[in-house]
């Protein structure tokens, strides 16, 4: 149980790294109006909208990623604590015990300390 929840966290990492990746790359609501005065967007990898349509799809598809892994993840940790012993009691009965008291220096008469 434990080696698939590591696997769906590094799923889940990954998908938020790529994701962020992603949308830093899109263009914002401002970048289409210099794309139509020339600034060099027509002739990019994609072509002039090709690189919005194929941005967003990827991180649409990394978003439902993400998301999935996230649902999973919450699922196998409720699973994973009803599988344990359910504690009963307050949680003022599971404070920690007190600090044992050093025993005070024993005193001696004075009459032992002048000889």
């Amino acid at each position: 149980m434990h080696i698939w929840m590591n696997l769906l966290m590094v799923l889940q990492m990954l998908a938020a790294i790529i994701m962020i990746g992603l949308v830093l790359m899109q263009h914002g609501k401002g970048a289409d109006m210099g794309a139509s005065f020339g600034s060099g967007a027509s002739g990019s990898l994609f072509g002039a909208t090709g690189s919005a349509s194929f941005l967003s799809r990827s991180t649409a598809v990394c978003a439902t990623v993400f998301f999935l892994s996230t649902l999973g993840l919450a699922f196998m940790s409720n699973s994973v604590s009803r599988a344990q012993p359910a504690d009963t009691g307050s949680v003022l009965e599971k404070a920690a015990p007190a600090v044992p008291q050093i025993p005070t220096a024993v005193q001696t008469p004075a009459s032992a300390v002048s000889n």
